[in-house]
């Protein structure tokens, strides 16, 4: 049988912790604001979405015509983990020699994903800027884990780095 004390010990710990949750409740809203009170004081105006200017994208081309090779070589560092610059000398991913024109899926010796040794064409400019801005987008199920580069700048100076090193 459960006797007064512990029936009284019981209850109070389970009031003691709900007291606890319920003050620790309060105070996180006082710091935090959750609920927003009145109106805003500064209001901005925005015009209609009509009149607003759209990015103008530019022309991977024109941005490739740009590139630096000295930036694309500090850029580059992030693939030196896994890739040799190197004819024939393959690490994790195939060597990069000769890359920029060179068919997909054509390194001898290096055992491609099915995706990329699927893949007709060659690894023109832009093929590669769209395979190094998101590789997973372009070959789905390819097993390079690389996240990829955001910035077309980046992507065309590694691509003009990589074309400045064969003959």
């Amino acid at each position: 049988m459960l006797d007064t004390m512990t029936f009284t010990k019981a209850a109070g710990g389970i009031c003691g912790a709900l007291l606890v949750f319920l003050l620790g409740k309060w105070a996180a809203e006082e710091l935090y604001h959750v609920d927003a009170h009145g109106e805003a004081a500064y209001v901005i105006e925005v015009e209609s979405g009509e009149d607003v200017a759209e990015v103008e994208e530019v022309d991977f081309a024109t941005v490739l015509a740009s590139a630096s090779v000295e930036d694309g070589a500090k850029v580059f560092r992030k693939c030196s983990a896994c890739h040799k610059l190197e004819d024939g000398a393959n690490g994790t991913g195939p060597h990069l020699y000769g890359v920029v024109g060179r068919d997909k899926g054509a390194v001898d010796g290096f055992a491609y994903s099915d995706t990329l040794a699927s893949m007709d064409g060659d690894w023109s400019a832009e093929n590669l800027s769209g395979f190094l801005e998101r590789p997973s987008s372009y070959a789905p199920g390819t097993s390079m884990s690389f996240a990829g580069l955001k910035k077309v700048e980046d992507r065309a100076d590694v691509i003009a780095y990589l074309d400045s090193l064969d003959d």
